[in-house]
């Protein structure tokens, strides 16, 4: 049986950006993975509305209630309760509620990575090392650097090119842990990868 990363349904508060994930569906092994996001009022995803990329999936909004703005290469695009927007791999976008309350929302990666993984050191650090961030909501170099390192083509700044976002990583990571960073979850090891795989065959 496959453990849970977290405990389902687990609710962390980005802050930064009024943004609240949760981990509705923490199972790893799957061909995709989906998560709940809740957005305040003025709230926004994507490191406070920075455009990036996800190289290697597909990512798909899908509206429960409200409203929610998704900008893909460079166009606006709303969708409604009961309506899915989808981000073709490679696009570059972020997304912001454009509903005057909450707007709740899941996103499922198509190919599933280990973005559950990613997504959850990115919500941690909110709640539990806010100085990983600048006022603004975005994630310091040095921090963001060790994360791009460990999950390689998870996620990209669209401003940047990603051989040098790599190189970058590859540079930095050994300086952020120098530094006292810390990821608060690690990638899968192979044993992992090999555990989940197993379980859902069976």
């Amino acid at each position: 049986m496959r453990q849970p990363l977290v405990p389902a349904n687990t609710r962390i508060l980005n802050p930064f950006n009024r943004e609240t994930f949760v981990f509705t569906h923490p199972y790893e092994g799957g061909p995709s993975s989906r998560m709940d996001v809740v957005l305040g009022k003025g709230g926004s995803g994507g490191g406070n509305a920075v455009a990036h990329i996800h190289p290697g999936t597909d990512e798909i909004f899908t509206v429960h209630s409200g409203c929610v703005m998704v900008m893909i290469d460079g166009k606006e695009h709303l969708a409604h309760e009961g309506q899915s927007i989808t981000v073709p791999k490679g696009a570059s976008h972020f997304f912001r509620n454009a509903f005057d309350g909450e707007t709740h929302l899941t996103v499922t990666f198509v190919t599933a990575q280990e973005h559950l993984r990613f997504f959850l050191n990115l919500a941690r650090w909110t709640a539990e090392h806010p100085d990983y961030f600048k006022p603004d909501g975005a994630v310091k170099l040095l921090p963001i650097a060790l994360a791009l390192n460990a999950f390689p083509d998870h996620l990209y700044i669209s401003a940047l090119p990603v051989w040098l976002q790599k190189a970058m990583g590859v540079a930095l990571a050994p300086v952020a842990r120098l530094m006292g960073y810390r990821l608060a979850m690690a990638p899968a090891g192979k044993a992992d990868r090999r555990a989940n795989a197993t379980a859902v065959a069976a």
